[in-house]
Parts: C-alpha cells; sequence; structure tokens
C-alpha cells in the first residue's frame, strides 16, 4: 500500500476504535486494522460497557434506535463462596438508571458498533490483516509490516491496540511476554435463557439487569473470580485464573466452569439454559507494575496491550476507551506541530498520568504483590469456607447462646487465617494492598 496516513490504529477494539474515531472527527486521515474478520470476531470480556467512557465518544448513543447494549445495571452483587453455599452483599439502586451507570454487552455486537462509528467518521477499515511488526527509519516508527502481500502500511504515528497478547508490541520489544502472575485464562459461556426467566430469577424487570461476581472455593484453591451478567435473552457465566495456577494444579479452565455451574447458588439461575458460546480469553492482571513504556518516537500503546486493566473493580473496556481517546488526542496535537519524536508523544504519557486510569491503577499497586505472595488457598479456598461456616453458625438456631455463636464464628475464622496474628498481618497487608 503506497499510500501514507497520519496515523495507522492496530486493532479494533473499544481502545482502537476510540482513537481512529477521535482522529477521524478530527480531519486526519487513519487507517484500522483488525486481524479478526470483523471487530469483535476474536474478542472475549466478561461483559459490562460504561455509560460515561462511550458518551464522551458517541454523547447520543443511547437514543439511537438499537443502541448495543443488553441490560442496564440496577444491582451488582458480590458472592463468598463455600463449597455448597455463599455469603452475599449486594446493592441495588434505582440512581442507576438515572443516568445509567453501566450495560451488560456482547463483545461481537458493541465492537462492529462503535467501529462502524469510526468509519462513518472518515476511517478505512482493513480486516483480517494482522500487523506483524513495525517498519523504522532509525529509531523512529513510520509505519507497519502486515501479513499481506505488499502489505507495508506507511504513517506518522502507530496506536498500538491489538489486546493482552499484542504481537506487535512484542515485536517492538515494548510488550515482553508476561509472567504466569500477570495475566489470568477466563473461560466464558453465553447461556440462552428466556426473557421472563431472567426477570423472574434475577428480580428485574424490562430492561433491568444484575452483575454477580464470586469469589472463593469456586476457584478451588486458585486465585481468580467468576462473573454472572444479565443479557436481554442470555447469561453471561465464566470464571478467571492466574495462568500460574492453573499451571500448578494442571487444572483444566473449561473442567472448572463446568463445576462452577453445579454450585447451588448459580445452578438454579441458568438451569434449563441452553449453552450458545464457549470463549477463552487471557486477561492482563499485573496492574501498575506491569504497564510497560507508553510511547516512543511515532508510536503509542493502549488498553489491554498496555494492561491497563483494573482487576480488583473488573474494569477494562472503560479504560481502553480513554487511553484510545487520548492517544488520539495526543497525535492530533503532534500533527498540528509536525513533530512526531519521543518527547512530544510523550503528551499521551502525560495525559494517560492524569487521568482516573493511572489513579485507579496505581491505588491498587499492591494488589498483585499481594496474590503473588500470599498463599492462595488461604485467600481463596480456607477463609472464604470460614466465612460461610462462621455465618451458617451465626444464623443457626440450636440452642447456644448468641455470645456463644459469636465466639465460634471467631474461632473458625481465625483458625482458617493461622492464629489471630496472621490475621491481623493479613488485614494490614491487605488494607496496605488497596491504598497504594
Amino acid at each position: 500500500m503506497n499510500e501514507k496516513f497520519d496515523a495507522v490504529v492496530v486493532g479494533a477494539g473499544p481502545a482502537g476504535s476510540a482513537a481512529a474515531l477521535t482522529l477521524a472527527r478530527a480531519g486526519l486521515k487513519v487507517i484500522l486494522l483488525e486481524r479478526g474478520e470483523y471487530p469483535g470476531a476474536k474478542n472475549v470480556f466478561g461483559g459490562v460497557l460504561y455509560r460515561q467512557q462511550i458518551e464522551e465518544l458517541v454523547p447520543d448513543f443511547l437514543s439511537e434506535k438499537n443502541p448495543p447494549i443488553e441490560r442496564y445495571i440496577v444491582e451488582q452483587r458480590m458472592w463468598m463462596m463455600g463449597k455448597d453455599s455463599s455469603t452475599m452483599l449486594s446493592h441495588r439502586n434505582a440512581a442507576y438508571s438515572s443516568p445509567y451507570n453501566c450495560f451488560t454487552g456482547l463483545r461481537a455486537k458493541f465492537d462492529q458498533w462503535f467501529a462502524e462509528k469510526a468509519v462513518a467518521a472518515g476511517a478505512l477499515p482493513v480486516y483480517e490483516t494482522c500487523a506483524v511488526d513495525v517498519i523504522r527509519e532509525g529509531d523512529r516508527v513510520v509505519g507497519v509490516r502486515t501479513d499481506r502481500e505488499d502489505g507495508d502500511i506507511y504513517a506518522d504515528v502507530v496506536i498500538i491496540a491489538d489486546g493482552v497478547n499484542s504481537l506487535l508490541g512484542k515485536a517492538m520489544g515494548v510488550h515482553r511476554e508476561w509472567n504466569p502472575d500477570e495475566v489470568s485464562l477466563a473461560v466464558k459461556e453465553i447461556i440462552m435463557l428466556p426473557k421472563e426467566k431472567i426477570e423472574d430469577r434475577f428480580g428485574v424487570e424490562g430492561d433491568e439487569g444484575v452483575t454477580v461476581e464470586f469469589m472463593g472455593e469456586t476457584s478451588k484453591g486458585m486465585a481468580g473470580m467468576g462473573f454472572m451478567y444479565t443479557n436481554k435473552e442470555s447469561i453471561s457465566l465464566g470464571i478467571g485464573v492466574m495462568v500460574g495456577h492453573l499451571r500448578e494444579k494442571k487444572v483444566k479452565p473449561h473442567e472448572l466452569l463446568d463445576e462452577v455451574k453445579k454450585h447451588p447458588s448459580i445452578r438454579k439461575l441458568i438451569q434449563g439454559g441452553e449453552v450458545k458460546e464457549y470463549a477463552a480469553h487471557l486477561i492482563p492482571e499485573g496492574g501498575f507494575h506491569s504497564i510497560p513504556p507508553m510511547s516512543g518516537s511515532g508510536w503509542c500503546i493502549t488498553g489491554d496491550a498496555a494492561q491497563l486493566v483494573n482487576f480488583v473493580h473488573r474494569e477494562g473496556t472503560n479504560l481502553a476507551m480513554v487511553s484510545g481517546r487520548l492517544a488520539a488526542e495526543a497525535v492530533i496535537a503532534c500533527k498540528a506541530k509536525g513533530d512526531f519524536s519521543a518527547a512530544a508523544m510523550k503528551q499521551y504519557d502525560q495525559a494517560i498520568r492524569a487521568s482516573f486510569v493511572m489513579a485507579d491503577l496505581k491505588k491498587y499497586k499492591g494488589m498483585h504483590k499481594l496474590l503473588k505472595e500470599q498463599d492462595p488457598e488461604l485467600l481463596f479456598e480456607r477463609l472464604p469456607r470460614a466465612v460461610n461456616q462462621a455465618a451458617y453458625e451465626m444464623f443457626l438456631v440450636d440452642g447456644a447462646t448468641k455470645a456463644e455463636k459469636q465466639k465460634k464464628a471467631m474461632q473458625l475464622i481465625k483458625q482458617a487465617a493461622g492464629g489471630t496474628m496472621n490475621l491481623v498481618k493479613l488485614g494490614v497487608k491487605g488494607w496496605r494492598s488497596i491504598n497504594g
């Protein structure tokens, strides 16, 4: 391809399409590359999208005839799972509907819709094309080499948005191979259920929805979280576990999900459903300390490719969109000055650092170390089991006094932690890990 572009965006997920849309609206000549047959064909996520970050880019998207969302979330539930029990915390609030806070979605629908916005604004889509390396002139990136014959594409700047396994980032040497404790492998099923059953079982009506996130014995003593999200006529159910722990225990992810589906708290919500899709996907979980260099001469990196995922709050799409937009705004400023040097591209780094993206990742920068150093069986098996046993004892009416029950409940938790001092130390470490 002999034509030169102002920018080439590699990857048509939330980060890439946000960048392409912002660039095209500013009148820049941008090409949007995607290795899948269409945007979203190869993308997997739990299923939550955030209104504010979408509206920043498509202000009137909710007024469209068929916006790419399933249900708006009015309740968020957190479950701590025992083997056949669960201790639950939830928050439901009608205020989440005015304005909406977040939605469930399906990437195959959302990514196509979002990329089409960029194309409508003027971005040139090129799908089923993989960028395998960058083209350099000296130390400056001036384009990408693709897997197509005569597929070299030249541009003033390359925006890397090709996901957690970033082929382009690895080719450049800025995106190393992640350690097994920096990524989780998530497996997910889409389970079809009639709309009426979803509303009845989850206590919602109309387009209301519920998210459920759970941890505990469902991950078999490995560091991991599960999720269950309501769509219009389906349930997204999955679980993600640290790759290193899966290797150590030689557990197959699909077998883990099969066991999750048998848990009584989950089985009753999905029974009668038909599995429509199964997918597996790596999720970056290294956090603040795993973020690679963000930019250089003629390039920058965004979204999952840059480890911009808040795994504590299970947020990724909103961080991706913000990073894509900020990358594009930096490129627009560089274009105005005709300067794409490493120093000029640092505008992107500065914008990311000034945003909530880096502030949130920095806040939880100690969490990865806690999960790496702490015995996963304590956090994800023994303590959740003890909490459920303690709750059982507290609510059981068997003639024992409430004081006796309270004492027994505390003993169960202290024994699981290995004693009072170990429980205190764990609490201090946990507090520090979520407070920067």
